[in-house]
């Protein structure tokens, strides 16, 4: 059985999430929380929560054993972006696009 995880309107651009997010997929769900442990990035810590997140609600909802849980799918689709403007050369108007970011965690347990 498969159970998921999502956070939404992570204010980081899904570009970034997307490099961390290729590092993991595949992977046990110990393993890929030592791999986000150890990146430099902070957006790794965002991608932690939201695996720790899918191991919890498969213990704690389908008395699946953390151990065997494997990280089956994993995502990040792009979420709201904020358009905002700054000042630019001559009069001229430069826009500023804070994107944001959905995380989809699928796990499953191991037979």
């Amino acid at each position: 059985m498969e159970v998921s995880a999502t956070a939404k309107y992570i204010r980081t651009s899904p570009k970034k999430l997307r490099r961390i997010v290729n590092l993991v997929r595949g992977k046990k769900v110990d393993e890929a929380l030592v791999i986000l442990r150890f990146l430099p990035s902070p957006a790794a810590r965002t991608v932690a929560k939201v695996v720790k997140s899918a191991s919890a609600n498969a213990e704690n909802n389908y008395e699946m054993t953390p151990v065997d849980l494997r990280i089956v799918k994993i995502f990040v689709n792009e979420g709201n972006t904020l358009k905002r403007h700054r000042a630019g050369p001559r009069g001229r108007v430069k826009p500023i696009l804070k994107r944001s970011s959905h995380i989809t965690v699928v796990v499953k347990e191991e037979e």
